[in-house]
């Protein structure tokens, strides 16, 4: 196996394509709306999460803002920031890198979503907020380890500010919102529960990953493995140049991704086709567009054709689709490509 084929270190495994073609189009066009990553154990799936730090682009934030602001985006901005450009003070830029932050599987909502410092505002008549995950999340990657196993409210409140880009807190009639646009990426083990189905409808991708069985593919990351703990920064060291081209390449694809065109007729292909397949409601639909323009811009491309559609459709709408308990959603690929042709 050539390193050149492996994006992040030691991971080779099935579906391991899917997995790294979901992150990286979340990175590309992060209102897809985040990627489920369901595996058994020990198929890389943190591994794989935690390794996108070296590849995830620079973003520009407001100096010293706990939320991580947006200095180009003055009506997303937090309280205190908004309060600071009321006054005519200018606010100080900065480039920072984008980070993987995780939430412990033991959060609490208040850890979570922050709380409001009740006994200052009473005091002072000030609001005084405790940021809470998701403040750091803002304008990062926020990566749940078994999404499964955490409160069904907790999930709710994650997905929500996914979708809406702002957590909104209120206690005891006094508010407080931020901004919280951030990449969801969850992980989960099937065999320790799944998701209620209107939470799976809620992730923009989904992918299955199994372990390797062929034993020359074993053996390979066993021993990459070993290297990685015997000197792990001689072993990014080797893998250096090729990260250094996939961060350049997603900075080109959100460059791109803005002239990306897709025809009314693909758009009719697209929605034959999560009709055909039985997927509810319009959310499949806006998602595959998405995916297949990130897939474009990964691609260098400008015109969305029928291959990103082929290439992303299974990435959306697997999990969408209807299936008996304990049974596993299958793509037909070859009756995916007759509605396509169809039109």
């Amino acid at each position: 196996m050539e390193t050149k084929k492996l994006l992040f270190p030691f991971t080779s495994i099935v579906g391991q394509e899917d997995m790294k073609k979901a992150l990286l189009l979340n990175i590309i066009d992060p209102s897809i709306g985040g990627v489920l990553i369901k595996g058994e154990k020990g198929t890389a799936k943190s591994t794989m999460v935690r390794s996108l730090v070296q590849i995830l682009p620079e973003r520009k934030t407001v100096k010293g803002c706990v939320f991580n602001c947006n200095p180009d985006s003055p009506e997303t901005m937090c309280q205190y920031c908004q309060e600071k450009l009321s006054k005519g003070i200018d606010l100080e830029e900065e480039y920072t890198p984008m980070n993987v932050v995780e939430l412990p599987l033991s959060s609490t909502e208040d850890r979570v979503a922050g709380t409001l410092d009740l006994e200052h505002v009473l005091k002072t008549g000030e609001k005084k907020f405790e940021p809470g995950v998701l403040a750091q999340a803002n304008g990062n990657l926020l990566y749940v380890d078994e999404v499964n196993l955490l409160d069904d409210h907790i999930v709710d409140l994650l997905l929500d500010s996914a979708a809406m880009g702002v957590n909104y807190v209120e206690r005891e009639g006094v508010s407080f919102s931020h901004p919280s646009r951030f990449i969801l990426v969850g992980t989960m083990n099937p065999e320790e529960g799944d998701l209620r189905p209107q939470l799976l409808d809620r992730f923009g991708l989904s992918v299955n990953v199994k372990g390797e069985k062929e034993i020359d593919e074993r053996v390979e990351i066993v021993k990459r493995r070993l290297l990685f703990d015997q000197d792990p920064e001689k072993y990014l060291k080797t893998c250096e140049s090729n990260l250094t081209e996939m961060t350049q390449q997603i900075i080109s694809a959100r460059h791109t991704l803005k002239s990306i065109f897709v025809d009314d007729i693909l758009l009719q292909k697209i929605v034959k086709t999560t009709t055909h397949f039985g997927i509810d409601g319009h959310r499949a639909d806006i998602t595959l567009i998405k995916a297949s323009k990130a897939n474009a811009a990964l691609q260098g491309r400008l015109e969305v054709t029928d291959v990103d559609v082929k290439e992303t459709a299974p990435l959306v709408l697997m999990h969408r689709m209807r299936r008996r308990p304990f049974e596993e959603s299958v793509l037909d690929l070859e009756e995916l490509d007759e509605c396509l042709q169809s039109l």
